[in-house]
């Protein structure tokens, strides 16, 4: 059994977004053979009871060989999204738990407008 030291490949190049109480973290890591691969996390800051701060993240492992097929199908998507409501943020004013719910994306998207114009070269 591998040591923790060569799961968590140390980290070549890294880029973050930050989006309200979201972060998303873009790096690059070295397979065993040298090669790089791009790990992409999205980090929520949440408090516990006491006032501390705790985080949830997800992570995807995105290889070059792959990297053409997901940019273009993230494009896709944001111009689908874009295409259909716009890139102004709809929030629901009629329910106050969905807007508290959707302040949260409205506070998210504003620093994100501009996030489906990452370009993996940028990265």
């Amino acid at each position: 059994m591998e040591g923790k030291e060569n799961y968590d490949r140390e980290e070549i190049f890294s880029k973050s977004v930050r989006a309200g109480r979201r972060t998303y973290f873009f790096d690059v890591r070295s397979t065993r053979a040298e090669d790089y691969y791009m790990t992409i996390t999205d980090s929520k800051k949440f408090s516990n009871d006491d006032g501390s701060a705790h985080y949830k993240k997800h992570k995807i492992y995105l290889y070059k060989e792959d990297f053409d097929e997901f940019a273009a199908s993230f494009k896709e998507v944001a111009d689908f999204i874009f295409d259909k409501k716009g890139r102004d943020v709809i929030t629901n004013s009629d329910n106050s738990s969905s807007e508290s719910s959707n302040n949260d994306i409205s506070e998210d998207s504003k620093d994100t407008e501009n996030f489906s114009d990452l370009k993996f070269e940028d990265i």
